[in-house]
């Protein structure tokens, strides 16, 4: 597990050391950093992927299938940190793992540059443990919507298991294992019909709706695949009415790669999740949050940066029901001051409660019910 994320002049911090847990909660409001802690670890992974990071004179690339930053103008941080002896500044990002490791990358910055030339990095075979292809999951803010049809890459979803940056790869993904057995205990959810995959996925999917179920089949002649909804009896429908997604709105098919990526997850696995709470009610956002802590009793490390006090409240309640243990949850509040990112961190008790409560930290509901009561 990587229990901590050092940056250097990247983007809106300065110089930090962001303590990680196997389910981080990064919050805060817009453009105070939350993003720019998952961003460091995709450029690290699609740096890597592109066999830049090892190669000699290679580097950092900024723009590529999982994340586009521009060039070093847009992700050097506006008030630097200079290294004695060199003309540049250095843009670093570091990782130290549960086990004691420490690993450094360090690039060289150039303005109109989209790849940063390395000027130190940890040793290429050390550090592959970390880039364990199998193991990495990185779902966006902007996931798939609705359609008639989703792509069909072997390579991607049953070579890799990877469920694409915007989950594209998902249907697909769960069309190979639907019937494959669930073996991870913590994951197993009690009103599955069978063990397979596939019914523990619509028996998760249900905690977000009710009686909702799916199927996900090839399109014959053509690479692609096809994801349908019916909702035994619900709403005068039974399960052999099926729906397109394009006709169910985009809440189920928002939270399918979410669910897909946790059920899916084992030991060692990092599961990156921009806003997990989109387009779901507050009871579906509070239950996402039972299934990240399942995933992290299943061995997972989760990032998740969620603007959703349903979701934090979720994972307190995980806690105070002794589904996780308060010590495997880390709570980054971020806030400006200046030109720097502010980190605050209450601590998550065994019991649920919060150590503190810092201004502007999920109170916007309370302060709106004083102004009504005033």
């Amino acid at each position: 597990m990587i229990d901590q994320l050092s940056l250097t002049n990247f983007k809106a911090f300065r110089s930090a050391d962001i303590p990680l847990a196997p389910v981080t909660l990064l919050t805060g409001l817009n453009s105070s950093g939350k993003s720019s802690v998952l961003q460091a670890f995709v450029l690290l992974r699609q740096s890597y992927d592109s066999s830049t990071l090892f190669s000699s004179g290679g580097g950092l690339l900024l723009n590529g299938e999982l994340v586009e930053l521009g060039t070093g103008l847009d992700v050097l941080h506006e008030d630097v940190v200079h290294t004695p002896g060199l003309p540049t500044p250095l843009i670093s990002i570091g990782l130290r793992t549960s086990e004691g490791q420490n690993f450094n990358w360090s690039a060289l910055y150039a303005a109109e540059q989209d790849v940063l030339t390395l000027h130190s990095a940890s040793d290429a075979q050390r550090t592959k443990s970390v880039f364990d292809r199998r193991r990495f999951q990185y779902l966006k803010a902007d996931r798939i919507a609705p359609a008639t049809s989703y792509p069909k890459s072997h390579h991607q979803a049953i070579g890799l298991g990877f469920l694409g940056a915007s989950g594209e790869h998902t249907v697909n993904y769960l069309r190979h294992h639907a019937r494959r057995p669930l073996t991870s205990k913590p994951l197993r959810h009690p009103k599955a019909q069978t063990n397979n995959f596939l019914d523990h996925v619509v028996a998760w999917m249900q905690e977000l709706c009710p009686g909702v179920n799916l199927e996900a089949t090839e399109i014959p002649g053509i690479d692609a695949v096809r994801l349908s909804y019916g909702f035994d009896g619900t709403a005068g429908l039974t399960s052999s009415a099926r729906r397109r997604p394009t006709n169910v709105g985009f809440g189920l098919t928002y939270a399918l790669p979410i669910v897909v990526a946790c059920l899916s997850a084992g030991p060692g696995s990092l599961i990156l999740l921009e806003n997990p709470e989109a387009h779901l009610h507050p009871r579906g956002q509070s239950r996402m949050a039972t299934l990240m802590a399942a995933a992290a009793a299943a061995g997972a490390q989760l990032i998740v940066e969620t603007h959703s006090d349903h979701v934090l409240n979720g994972l307190r309640l995980a806690v105070k029901n002794g589904a996780m243990s308060a010590t495997d949850t880390a709570v980054h509040y971020f806030r400006r001051r200046g030109l720097q990112a502010e980190i605050v961190t209450p601590r998550i008790h065994e019991d649920g409660s919060l150590s503190d409560w810092p201004e502007g930290f999920f109170d916007e509901w309370e302060n709106s019910l004083e102004q009504l009561l005033d």
